[in-house]
């Protein structure tokens, strides 16, 4: 069908092929649809056994209170803070999965789609909506499922690269006009700031980054401002490239993937974001699956990956995860860009972290918490960086990396990680 033919309707309205005993993927991250959210809430009265498939997803994810019990299951291929308890509860599952996977658990249908709820910009004069700032698994997930249900929104910004979706391909449809989420930017701490420097530290000009979302990052990024020829190849990335891009500080020039552009899976922060990516052939937005490819990644040079973690053990051992058997986050993409950068001629793998929690444990540990979840393993990781220093661990023997690690520990922990370290490692 046509652009012209293509007709809104009410949520009710839209949501009617959903039945019992679907598989449902809700779009995530800012182009969570609210819209198709609120009229899936308040159809549960006719529906059971419905699994809800998503990553994160902004707001209050209604859908996964206990009222709605044996209404609907959340799979959770990310676990966002409004999911967490749903999930250490038992109401809601969680799937421990590198990103770069998750598409051909669709694509090859060990997770069988039967609807995609998904938010897209309006279409162009040819017909064609974009996934807009996030295409990342959703490409997959509209290539995948039996039944389209899109939220047109009138504010969300037209994408270049894989996320094109023809009206054709629609089956039902909303209209809204409303903001995209936005979180809220807030002050650097002095301690954030010193690892973004010593983060900054490690990047050499010419680099290809990765990096996530947060307080880190946005340190790690403000501190480059001196840098030239940096490149972006990234799963995600939020407001603090634009000001790079502006100063001439990344160009991608040097770049072997998509020379002279920038390369992600999705993107989350302020309108000026927003506005920057809208029809912007700078910015490519690509499937995941392609994004986060260890074999992709590394064709760029001098990767170099900025991830983050929970709690890093004495032997290197990374929990990004979990917080002990609590579920707090995902596995994400952090090994699939840790390998990624590795294997890249002048790569560097980082994780960084503070030294302590805000209650002053220290996160440099003799050992992880039990139940927790390892993420990237000990041979796999390289620096870890924290606001006292850089510990590289590549190549080092377990004593050499527990005395690295312990130098980067906050001081108020290290003699009892040094008592610690010799019971740990003995006979090792």
């Amino acid at each position: 069908m046509s652009w012209k033919k293509l007709t809104f309707l009410s949520p009710e309205e839209a949501l009617s092929p959903l039945q019992s005993g679907h598989n449902v993927f809700i779009h995530g991250t800012s182009a969570t649809p609210f819209g198709l959210i609120e009229g899936l809430v308040a159809q549960a009265s006719r529906l059971q056994n419905v699994t809800l498939h998503h990553l994160h997803v902004e707001g209050e994810a209604p859908y996964a209170q206990p009222a709605f019990a044996g209404i609907f299951r959340v799979n959770n291929l990310f676990t966002g803070g409004n999911l967490r308890r749903a999930v250490n509860e038992g109401r809601a599952d969680y799937v421990p999965i590198f990103l770069s996977e998750i598409p051909y658990l669709f694509r090859r249908r060990i997770i069988p789609l039967d609807v995609a709820l998904v938010q897209v910009s309006p279409p162009d004069k040819n017909g064609f909506c974009t996934l807009g700032t996030s295409v990342d698994v959703a490409v997959a997930a509209t290539q995948s499922a039996k039944i389209i249900i899109a939220e047109v929104n009138h504010q969300m910004p037209r994408s270049h690269g894989d996320g094109t979706l023809h009206v054709s391909k629609i089956h039902k449809a909303i209209e809204v006009d409303r903001p995209l989420p936005s979180p809220a930017s807030l002050a650097l701490s002095e301690v954030e700031l010193k690892i973004g420097q010593f983060v900054a530290g490690l990047v050499e000009d010419g680099a290809t980054l990765q990096m996530g979302i947060g307080a880190i990052p946005d340190a790690s990024l403000a501190a480059l401002v001196h840098h030239r020829g940096l490149g972006i190849h990234t799963e995600m990335f939020s407001d603090g490239v634009i000001d790079l891009v502006e100063r001439g500080v990344i160009t991608n020039e040097h770049k072997a993937g998509h020379p002279g552009h920038i390369v992600a899976g999705f993107v989350v922060g302020s309108r000026n974001l927003y506005d920057f990516v809208d029809d912007n052939p700078l910015v490519r937005m690509l499937d995941i699956a392609y994004v986060n490819d260890t074999h992709t990644i590394r064709q760029n040079p001098k990767v170099t990956a900025i991830n983050s973690a929970i709690e890093v053990d004495l032997t290197g051992q990374v929990c990004a995860d979990s917080i002990g058997t609590s579920i707090y986050s995902g596995v994400g993409g952090q090994m699939d860009f840790i390998r990624g950068a590795s294997l890249s001629e002048g790569g560097k793998p980082i994780i960084a972290l503070p030294s302590v929690t805000s209650k002053g444990e220290s996160r440099i540990v003799t050992y992880l918490h039990p139940g927790a979840g390892v993420v990237t393993t000990r041979a796999h990781v390289h620096y870890i960086v924290t606001e006292y220093g850089v510990a590289n661990l590549y190549g080092q023997n377990l004593r050499q990396r527990a005395k690295a690690l312990i130098e980067i520990a906050h001081p108020n922990h290290r003699e009892r990680l040094e008592k610690e370290c010799y019971a740990c490692l003995k006979g090792q």
